[in-house]
């Protein structure tokens, strides 16, 4: 891999985790183009995630060190560290249980566009039905909004589907509102991109020394700093227009993919 490929797999990585756009699409996609495939590059598509979940570390440090250092006094940060637990159980329990089905099955170019059409339809579906708004703020969530939003997010198993998007659009249908829900997207993603990270690198622990380290280390820079900018951007943005745009982008996007697929233009 050079340089220029972990530049832009670092690029996609970042800019897509947050976005409710499927950042597991958009690196198989990216992958293909670039002609890169083996288990070393399955692994850096997953690795390159934990950079990016540094980004909301370090964005919201401050609400997570008030988390860490209050819990034996505070029971709104113990109620939040429970609700990180919960919110990653069903994804961490799918993603166990069926990983090779997945991989060998629904990680290919046609999934991920159909994917990204129909989460495209069910984001625009969701802003537009009345929205009664019971949650804004993440401390106000309770175990059984957490184990909700976990199941939306266990959906993000589908390639194309978006983990951020689907636990958005989980949120809004449980009544957060759309700031609250894009945070506590961010929040729900630390474990489980923390744990996949870590388990591909104790996986790969031995394969480390004997491969040259410069891409993993170029793509993990790019995809924390571009994550840093685009977590920035989704929370003004969310603030002040709905979630439509990305809606319609999945649309297009999946569209596109799909008709250069059957009509031979891309060998996906």
């Amino acid at each position: 891999m050079s340089w220029l490929e972990a530049f832009i797999l670092g690029l996609v990585e970042g800019i897509t985790e947050f976005l409710p756009v499927s950042s597991t699409g958009h690196l198989i996609l990216t992958r293909d183009l670039l002609g890169l495939e083996g288990d070393a590059v399955d692994r850096q598509l997953i690795i390159i995630q934990g950079a990016a979940i540094l980004a909301v570390v370090w964005e919201f440090r401050q609400k997570l060190f008030s988390t860490a250092f209050t819990l034996h006094t505070s029971a709104v940060s113990r109620r939040f560290l429970l609700n990180l637990f919960i919110v990653s159980v069903p994804l961490a329990v799918l993603g166990l249980a069926f990983e090779h089905q997945i991989k060998a099955v629904l990680f290919n170019a046609v999934t991920v566009a159909i994917a990204l059409i129909v989460g495209g339809v069910i984001i625009l579906w969701a802003e537009r039905r009345p929205h009664e708004e019971r949650i804004t703020d993440v401390d106000q969530l309770t175990w059984k909004d957490a184990l909700k939003l976990g199941l939306f997010q266990a959906l993000a198993l589908i390639p194309g589907t978006s983990r951020s998007g689907a636990t958005i659009i989980g949120g809004l249908l449980s009544g957060l509102s759309r700031r609250t829900a894009a945070e506590f997207s961010f929040f729900a993603a630390l474990p489980a991109l923390i744990a996949a990270t870590l388990y591909e690198i104790y996986k790969a622990r031995d394969d480390f020394a004997n491969t040259d380290p410069t891409p993993l280390f170029v793509s993990c820079m790019v995809s924390f700093v571009s994550a840093l900018l685009a977590t920035k951007f989704l929370i003004r943005f969310v603030s002040k227009h709905s979630f439509g745009a990305f809606a319609w982008y999945r649309i297009a996007f999946g569209a596109l993919i799909l008709i250069t697929a059957f009509t031979g233009l891309i060998s996906w």
